[in-house]
């Protein structure tokens, strides 16, 4: 059973930064793409970035272009999210997920593994 954590949610104000780690206990993570998911209060899940299995390629969100950069440590099965410049629209519930196959996916079938989830908060 693959088994993912997050952690580095928290609150913050508008401007300020955090960042979001997610451990794998999966012994394929470094031939697995990873992605990152949110969740705000009433609305559905949306895509925030991914990148392949070997850290080559990355995909974002138009809303967090710039602001968010994803990286990964495959020596630690660990996958990173720096968030700067944050908004109060960032406000969410974050997702770290495995995907299907070691491509980057930006849809939310392509993911078979979720983590629980960390809360971020950005006041204005």
């Amino acid at each position: 059973q693959v088994q993912l954590v997050e952690s580095g949610g928290g609150l913050v104000q508008a401007g300020g930064s955090l960042r979001l780690s997610c451990a794998a206990s999966d012994g394929t993570f470094s031939r697995r793409a990873m992605g990152w998911i949110r969740q705000a209060p009433g609305k559905e899940r949306e895509f925030v970035a991914a990148m392949d299995w070997s850290g080559f390629t990355t995909e974002y969100a138009d809303s967090v272009k710039d602001r968010f950069t994803i990286s990964r440590d495959n020596a630690k099965n660990t996958v990173y999210l720096q968030m700067n410049s944050l908004k109060p629209e960032d406000t969410a519930v974050y997702y770290c997920a495995r995907a299907r196959g070691s491509r980057e996916q930006v849809i939310m079938d392509g993911y078979d593994y979720w983590g629980q989830g960390t809360q971020v908060t950005v006041s204005s």
